[in-house]
């Protein structure tokens, strides 16, 4: 895990309903990568004699690597250790990100709206930690208090530890944090952690439900709407 110098706040206590922190996922969610992942695996399996399809797009979306390499071995048979895959995989994702990563639309204003008014935002990703310094570069490690990988906590999306783990080093209670996520595997994740979430659907669709706020674009949101969705809860 990595903290901004400049990033790092002691939290106001005290509004103890209000807004703490907002949890954002990374692929998909604020840089628009879930399509360098599908290229990376669909490129790598032509060439080891596999077509993958639309279908397997929406079971591999959102990792965990684990996850997804397991899926992708069992669904085409390839003689490879998922292990040795996922290398392979996230050799191919890094040579893709060479030239720079695309933020999502609404991502620099969310995230400069959030520092004006001192709300700490926290990046939260399955990804393991060389490929979030790869997209901090575009990114902007400064605008977050701190990122946390998928290869740092015990166990990664769909499991809660990331945003536990997030809140816990902000001291921040995790209904006051809201999480932003772009696939069912992190909406999982930020709503058995126990905190409210917005999703906006990259690629899987995502239902709304009680908690769970599905939004089309990060654009639509701003701060009085991550207030409402925390005092809806609290």
């Amino acid at each position: 895990m990595t903290t901004s110098p400049t990033a790092a706040r002691i939290l106001d206590h005290g509004d103890d309903r209000g807004l703490q922190a907002v949890l954002v996922d990374m692929d998909g969610t604020m840089v628009d990568t879930e399509d360098f992942w599908w290229q990376a695996e669909v490129s790598l399996f032509a060439e080891l004699g596999h077509q993958l399809d639309e279908r397997d797009r929406a079971q591999v979306v959102g990792g965990p690597m684990t996850r997804v390499m397991d899926y992708l071995v069992g669904r085409t048979g390839v003689d490879i250790a998922p292990t040795d895959l996922g290398v392979l995989v996230n050799q191919r994702f890094v040579d893709l990100l060479a030239g720079g990563v695309p933020l999502m639309p609404g991502a620099e204003r969310l995230l400069n709206t959030l520092a004006a008014h001192g709300v700490p935002a926290a990046l939260v990703s399955a990804s393991h930690r060389h490929v979030i310094d790869i997209v901090l570069r575009s990114l902007g490690a400064e605008r977050f208090a701190f990122s946390i990988g998928g290869d740092e906590v015990p166990r990664t999306k769909p499991f809660p530890d990331p945003y536990l783990e997030a809140a816990r080093r902000l001291g921040a209670e995790p209904a006051r944090c809201v999480v932003i996520e772009d696939t069912p595997t992190g909406v999982r994740a930020g709503e058995a952690a126990g905190c409210p979430v917005i999703a906006v659907p990259s690629v899987a669709p995502i239902e709304p439900a009680p908690g769970r706020l599905v939004l089309s674009s990060l654009e639509q949101v701003d701060l009085d709407l991550l207030r409402s969705v925390v005092a809806s809860r609290v």
